[in-house]
């Protein structure tokens, strides 16, 4: 049982001592108040462990990739036990950034040139006190790919890497274009839907590290990236593996659902503003092509993309765009085994868009869903400042294939 599980008799009694240690006069001395306050947190337990905390629905037709899954990385088959104040998605999603700690990294960054003249800023994690595997040649190797706006610094990433360094690997972030403070060097920022960025610079790590087990990892916009580069590909890659989390499967209904007002009022017109924030730098670059400020009173996520993004990968119209950006068109290509966490409260990726018979088509893929923690939220414990449900996922998958991949690989 996971350090956060609970049950009701766990619930009554810590709340019954708390009471009866804290409470003791005004409204709550008469024993009326204890009472009701007593009723109210036994209800809510109930509630909440019949309805809130569930095992996720583990989605996958290998019957080789699941017995796989169930012995190597049982958290995906174990009751997922959402933090109790903060099980709703959105909430999830909002405090997630605020709750989580951030461990400390040390990044080397790495700039490499593109073959239009751009460049990548990469951010390595060494690992070079690991024990595990001191022969860094040897050292299997995890490339992080953050969401839409984020980079190496994201809480969500730092957490990777300190997983990742407990286990000895060596991890290494792609940045996308112009936003982890390096210069654009050509009008060209990124977009989910074009993988040439990807390609390079897992080819580059692969070649300087070609003995060494090699996966990737990818959040959000990071995730569809990586599936799209994965449905592109097929088998033809260097990577063993890879894992999902919280992706947009369907770019269409993920827009429409974040254009719902309170979504819009919440999330939208934020991201919209951070997308606006990361090309305001570099406009004197970006002003040789595009209407800049046409693009800055943009108000919506689609409007951004309309006025900028699929202009600047030459799409004839945003549907176009959007319709190649969605990783649910390619996932019946992808030959490598994926994992994939979604919860099915996520706003940004609704639940009615993950593909799940098209999962079902493919035996390298298998599906995590959750009934609660939002977009990169799966909140657990009581204060949830450390490790996430996705952290834990995250962790016993790369174990896994690095460890006991040889397994799967047969499939």
């Amino acid at each position: 049982r996971p350090p956060c599980a609970m049950d009701w008799q766990v619930l009554t009694r810590e709340l019954t001592l708390y009471l009866e240690s804290q409470v003791r006069v005004g409204f709550f001395g008469s024993g009326v108040g204890l009472s009701l306050v007593l009723g109210f947190g036994v209800a809510y337990a109930c509630y909440y462990l019949n309805s809130i905390a569930k095992k996720p629905q583990l989605v996958a037709s290998n019957d080789r990739f699941c017995r796989f899954l169930e012995e190597y990385c049982p958290v995906v088959t174990e009751t997922y036990y959402p933090t109790i104040w903060c099980w709703e998605g959105r909430v999830q999603t909002l405090l997630r950034p605020f709750i989580t700690s951030r461990p400390q990294v040390q990044y080397r960054n790495e700039l490499i040139k593109t073959a239009d003249g751009g460049q990548i800023s990469l951010d390595w994690f060494d690992n070079n006190d690991s024990s595990y595997y001191p022969d860094a040649s040897t050292r299997p190797t995890v490339l992080l790919l953050p969401g839409l706006t984020g980079t190496s610094k994201e809480s969500y990433i730092l957490h990777m890497i300190h997983q990742s360094e407990t286990l000895g690997y060596r991890c290494v972030v792609f940045n996308n274009r112009g936003i982890a403070g390096e210069e654009l060097l050509t009008p060209r920022t990124y977009c989910a839907a074009n993988t040439e960025d990807l390609e390079a610079v897992i080819h580059h790590v692969h070649n300087l590290h070609p003995s060494a087990p090699f996966m990737a990892a990818g959040v959000s916009m990071g995730g569809m990236l990586l599936l799209n580069y994965l449905g592109k590909t097929g088998r033809d890659t260097p990577l063993m593996a890879a894992a999902i989390f919280s992706a947009g499967w369907n770019v269409f209904e993920s827009v429409e659902s974040l254009e719902k007002p309170l979504n819009w009022l919440l999330f939208n017109y934020y991201l919209t503003t951070c997308l606006q924030s990361s090309i305001s730098r570099h406009r004197q670059m970006l002003e040789k092509l595009f209407d800049m400020d046409l693009v800055m009173k943009a108000r919506t996520v689609r409007e951004f993309d309309k006025q900028f993004t699929s202009v600047m990968f030459g799409y004839r119209s945003i549907d176009d765009y959007y319709e190649d950006a969605s990783p649910c068109r390619k996932l019946k290509s992808v030959g490598i085994p994926v994992l994939c966490l979604n919860s099915v409260d996520d706003v940004f990726s609704p639940a009615h868009a993950i593909p799940v018979e098209t999962a079902k088509q493919n035996a390298n893929v298998a599906l995590v869903l959750t009934s609660c923690g939002g977009h990169i939220g799966f909140l657990e414990g009581i204060w949830p400042r450390k490790c996430t449900y996705m952290d834990r996922v995250f962790k016993q998958f790369v174990q896994a294939v690095f460890e006991h991949g040889n397994k799967i690989f047969s499939m």
